[in-house]
């Protein structure tokens, strides 16, 4: 896979460096998810103070096992979810999404609240691995649900 040197540097920085790694208590929610395609598996914890939308999340706290794409994308994930309200996290998770799928591309509109979360666009061009990128984001919409 290519990536661009900024977005290479990164995304090894997230992996080399992982935050928010280990799983730790209290938690509101844990959830497991698992890649067929692949073999990554992620168990995610989440501490949430309140309920629904409004929901803040206090802390997230993981164990994964994969490789450098999935684990980097979880440390990015949890510096952008922790002290954000649920609804925020919906909508980071849709502007990542699009981002993946080359719709931000498409529509001249690159979204600045993702942060180091941009650096994964170049996996757009990489289809098999967006699964790999989308593991723990999928996890965390799964335990906020």
């Amino acid at each position: 896979m290519r990536l661009t040197a900024e977005n290479q540097a990164i995304i090894l920085d997230h992996y080399r460096a992982p935050r928010h790694s280990g799983l730790r208590e209290p938690c509101s929610v844990e959830v497991h998810h698992f890649n067929p395609m692949c073999g990554d598996e992620i168990t995610l914890r989440v501490s949430l103070t309140g309920e629904g939308p409004a929901a803040v999340v206090d802390d997230i706290s993981y164990d994964v096992k994969g490789c450098s794409i999935s684990q980097a994308s979880i440390s990015v994930l949890t510096g952008l979810a922790i002290g954000r309200c649920v609804r925020e996290v919906f909508e980071l998770h849709s502007a990542f999404e699009a981002l993946l799928r080359d719709r931000a591309r498409a529509s001249g509109a690159w979204p600045t609240e993702l942060a180091d979360a941009s650096a994964f666009s170049d996996v757009s061009r990489h289809p098999a691995r967006i699964k790999c990128v989308l593991l723990s984001w999928t996890a965390l919409r799964k335990a906020l649900t």
